[in-house]
Parts: structure tokens; C-alpha cells; sequence
């Protein structure tokens, strides 16, 4: 017997368990895992059946982990659903097919506040029934852990804009930034590297086994990722891989060849001039 159960929690927070769902998103299953990995999770659980939220004010999601445990990603008002239509889809979303279905509907759901602070830190454990994803919150789910809480919370592709300090931290520590590293990990990109001293800009990109994580990691271990430009700048000022800002340009589907890649970065470094004007050689 535990000594801490998710019915605890949920009390203590003022929320009435018998109105909330609890939903258990499996990696096992191929359309969640690829938009969990690309950012829209919470575009993905607002497609479910006509009746799937009944009687249900709010939900708490999770993520499956380890054996039968699950993480915390949140908690979600429900309001109300309508017959999904292709204004509901992302515009910008890479997996537009995975939401063209005619029996989905596609309800408004609404991150709040109650738990934030357990977001991605709570470890509860599913039980024996992991085949039952969806549950009502009055099932008791023991506490398994509180993991610490991350320094950078991951916020989208679009919003990544890390110091190499910042960076060296993500990379390292798979434990603490596993959405780091699950995210980074399932995309190639094309990515940019300034100088924040002199604004001088570096083009890259990451394709193949690992993705951009891969691609980053080998800066952090090497400082200059092997870059002809770069190697040359640390050569004369050794400690200056400390002012490397890290972004990404644009993420890319692993359908692509690694010749489409290489002509999408080629199309960057003359938007940007990074070889003018920049480091990138050629």
C-alpha cells in the first residue's frame, strides 16, 4: 500500500473527483506518440467520440511511462464539441491525415491551472489495467513519484531559443528534460546557431539517427559541431562556444531525404547571407 494516492492530490486541490477523467495517452499507439513528439498533444486529445466527455467537467492527462506508470501533463476544462470539421485541424500541423475521421468531434478543452505545478513531475502508477486508457478519477492511483521540476519547460519548436549553458543542460539530463529529449530526438530541423557577440549566424542542419538532439549534442560535447567556421573562431578565442545562441528555423518531417534537407539549408544560408556575412564556408 502507498502512502500517497492521486485522490489525495485532486481533493486537496478543491476538485471533485467523480466529475474528472483521467486519460492515460499510450506511446504504444502511433498517432499520439507522433503528435506528442511534434508538439500537438493537446490538439490530439481534443478529437475524441460524440459522447467520450459525458458527465465530465475536467480531465487530467497523462503520459505513459515505464511498466504501468504514467506522467502528468495537465489538467483541462471540457467544454463544449462539435462535429469536426478542416478548420479544426492545425493549419501548420505535419499529421493534417490523423484528424480526418467522420465520427471524431472536436471539443474545446482548456489547460488550467489546478496542479500546473505537478505538470511532467507526477509519476503516478495506471495499475494493472493499462488496456482501460480512460478512468474516472474515483479509482485509486497510487503516487509513485514527484520528480524535481525542470529549469526550462519545453514550449514548442517555435519558441526554443537556448544559450549554449541552457542547452548543455537539456542535453545532459535525459531524466529531468525527458520532453526534451523526446522531442528533439523525433525531428530533423534546420537550425541556427548567433554569435551573440557580433550577431554572426550560423546555418545548420539535422537529419538521421537521433535527429536534432543528435546534432546538438555534438556541439555541447564538441563546441563546434565540427563547423569549419566556428572551429576556426574557437582556435582564437577558446571560451567564446559560450555565447552560441541555439534556435530552430523550421522543423522538418523524417520523410525527408537527406538531399531535401541539404536544399532547404542551402535556401537559409542565402536568405541570411550566413556565408557572406555569417559562418557558415559553403
Amino acid at each position: 500500500m502507498g502512502s500517497l494516492y492521486l485522490l489525495d492530490i485532486i481533493t486537496k486541490a478543491g476538485l471533485e473527483p467523480k466529475n474528472i477523467k483521467l486519460i492515460r495517452h499510450s506511446l504504444n499507439h502511433k498517432r499520439f506518440k507522433a503528435s506528442y513528439e511534434t508538439g500537438y498533444f493537446e490538439e490530439y486529445q481534443k478529437f475524441q467520440r460524440e459522447n467520450f466527455f459525458k458527465g465530465c467537467d475536467y480531465i487530467l492527462s497523462f503520459v505513459s511511462g515505464p511498466g504501468t506508470s504514467a506522467k502528468f501533463l495537465g489538467c483541462f476544462k471540457v467544454g463544449s464539441g462539435q462535429k469536426a470539421a478542416v478548420q479544426h485541424i492545425p493549419s501548420d500541423s505535419l499529421l493534417r491525415d490523423m484528424y480526418e475521421d467522420e465520427e471524431s468531434y472536436y471539443f474545446d478543452l482548456q489547460k488550467m491551472e489546478y496542479l500546473s505545478d505537478l505538470d511532467g513531475r507526477l509519476i503516478i502508477n495506471w495499475g494493472k489495467s493499462t488496456v482501460s486508457w480512460h478512468q474516472w478519477a474515483t479509482n485509486e492511483k497510487e503516487v509513485l513519484a514527484i520528480q524535481e521540476n525542470p529549469k526550462y519547460a519545453f514550449a514548442g519548436f517555435e519558441n526554443i531559443v537556448l544559450s549554449f549553458s541552457d542547452l548543455s543542460e537539456i542535453v545532459t539530463d535525459p531524466t529531468l528534460y525527458e520532453n526534451w529529449h523526446t522531442a528533439l530526438s523525433s525531428v530533423y530541423a534546420i537550425y541556427l546557431i548567433t554569435d551573440r557577440v557580433n550577431g554572426e549566424q550560423y546555418v545548420g542542419s539535422a537529419y538521421g539517427t537521433g535527429g536534432l538532439l543528435s546534432r546538438w549534442k555534438n556541439y555541447v560535447e564538441t563546441h563546434h559541431g565540427g563547423n569549419k567556421r566556428i572551429v576556426e573562431l574557437l582556435q582564437q578565442q577558446k571560451e567564446r562556444y559560450v555565447e552560441f545562441q541555439f534556435s530552430v528555423l523550421q522543423i522538418i518531417p523524417k520523410s525527408f531525404t537527406s538531399e531535401d534537407v541539404i536544399a532547404l539549408e542551402s535556401l537559409y544560408k542565402r536568405k541570411l547571407k550566413s556565408i557572406d556575412f555569417g559562418l557558415n564556408d559553403n
